[in-house]
């Protein structure tokens, strides 16, 4: 099953969904993009991913252009509807979603109010996507051949 997450930066709450979806099942192939990608993932989802667990260090914020060609189970956009307009993914999918989460790196205040921001919606993150793991995907995902 192929997933991709989109949000603009693809820095932060697609790294983390991305992050997550892949600890919940080594049968996904899972990638996340943006259409305008950043230099790097953000240092504070790193950093709260690390604490529980995921290492998305390795992991490079990519434009959506490089996967535009390929087919897609599920193409799921993150951003907050909010405060910013979500990419269009104009691929082969054969499932859309959005699931919208506040964007932590535009958090002011404290470095421990920051933190506790990022820490929150990492978790929510987390609750929403295994959910929809539960729900909808882990019964559809098969072995990699």
């Amino acid at each position: 099953m192929k997933i991709l997450i989109l949000c603009t930066g693809n820095s932060c709450r697609s790294q983390m969904a991305q992050g997550w979806l892949q600890s919940f099942d080594a049968r996904l192939e899972v990638h996340s993009a943006g259409t305008e990608p950043a230099t790097q993932v953000n240092p504070g989802a790193v950093k709260v991913m690390k604490e529980a667990g995921i290492d998305i260090s390795r992991h490079a914020p990519k434009s959506v252009e490089v996967y535009r060609d390929l087919e897609w189970d599920y193409v799921i956009t993150v951003c907050d509807e909010a405060n910013e307009s979500c990419p269009v993914f104009s691929g082969r999918v054969k499932k859309r979603l959005h699931m919208g989460f506040e964007d932590p790196s535009k958090v002011s205040g404290t470095d421990d109010f920051i933190k506790s921001e990022f820490i929150r919606v990492r978790d929510e993150i987390r609750q929403r996507f295994y959910a929809l793991y539960e729900s909808e995907i882990k019964g559809k995902a098969t072995k990699p051949e």
